[in-house]
């Protein structure tokens, strides 16, 4: 199940409106706002150098974070939105969403590959390939999933995984529900598919008609 939920770092912001704003980028801070929930908007800061660390990381619109503010209680809370700024794209404001543990949510959950060491089709010489390294998944915020997990013992050379094959976690679900969507194969080692196309080209050659002088004779 579910790891560590990641602190996101805030303080509360005294004023709201543009001129509080405006301070808090002269501070070097982001001004943000938290809201859902059930419960009032509050105004916040968040550092700005500690806040790009974290976008540039990667996955920060769809990870969810563990709000931490002095003198008051953590909540889990998701981004949905970030200005930036219009030349230098640069974050000057975050709106953050609180949810309840009851709350569905979608998030990017990675794929992990096990026992790719005695894979059989591996073994024989195949190749993984990896199509998808995660998934949009719908998920419980109280119930989110570090992984999803491929067992890859039993796959054989020319197999397809598809999300199908995946057991997936309870509650979970794909945000693709139309097509069964290909998470990995394991493919054929490049001399065998060379010496497969090879055979068919003799094929080919063999069955050529003879017509003509050749036919004459």
């Amino acid at each position: 199940m579910a790891g560590k939920i990641p602190d996101l770092d805030a303080t509360l912001r005294a004023g709201t409106g543009k001129g509080a704003a405006r301070q808090a980028r002269r501070d070097e801070l982001v001004p943000g706002v938290v809201y859902g929930g059930g419960e009032e908007p509050i105004a916040i800061n968040i550092p700005f150098n500690y806040l790009l660390t974290r976008l540039r990381k990667g996955g920060f619109m769809s990870t969810l974070q563990n709000l931490k503010i002095e003198g008051q209680d953590d909540v889990r809370v998701i981004c949905r939105g970030i200005q930036r700024h219009v030349v230098k794209d640069l974050p000057i404001h975050i709106d953050l969403m609180r949810l309840k543990r009851t709350s569905r949510v979608k998030l990017n959950i990675p794929v992990e590959f096990i026992n790719e060491d005695i894979c059989v089709g591996i073994k024989k010489g195949g190749t993984l390939s990896v199509v998808r390294n995660d998934v949009e998944m719908e998920v419980l915020a109280g119930d989110i999933p570090d992984s999803l997990v491929v067992d890859l013992a039993e796959v054989e050379i020319g197999d397809t995984i598809a999300i199908s094959a995946i057991t997936l976690p309870e509650g979970a679900k794909p945000t693709i529900t139309d097509r069964d969507f290909v998470i990995a194969n394991v493919s054929a080692p490049r001399a065998l598919i060379a010496e497969g196309d090879d055979e068919d080209e003799d094929v080919a050659a063999d069955a050529v008609p003879t017509t003509g002088d050749d036919a004459a004779e």
